[in-house]
């Protein structure tokens, strides 16, 4: 019985290495990032003060809501910081 020839498999090349140098935080990432956690908190430093009269008159607990959204906006961007 005929034996099958062997097949040539191409020599085994490995990936090119990436470029492992330290990452870098964009410029703006660490001032925008406490810069909305300081305006979210000054926010709701001041709806409580004003009794939910202020920052914008006529909303009143929404208030609150929105000084919470600028703090998770704030943490959300601490997943991008390296």
């Amino acid at each position: 019985m005929p034996e099958s020839r062997p097949r040539k498999k191409p020599a085994y090349t490995p990936p090119p290495a990436k470029a492992s140098g330290p990452k870098t935080n964009p410029r703006w990432l660490v001032p925008v990032m406490l810069g909305l956690m300081l305006l979210g908190l000054v926010w709701i430093v001041v709806t409580y003060i004003s009794s939910s009269q202020y920052p914008i008159p006529g909303i009143s607990q929404w208030n609150l809501a929105i000084g919470f959204a600028f703090v998770i906006a704030g943490f959300g961007l601490t997943t991008r910081w390296h």
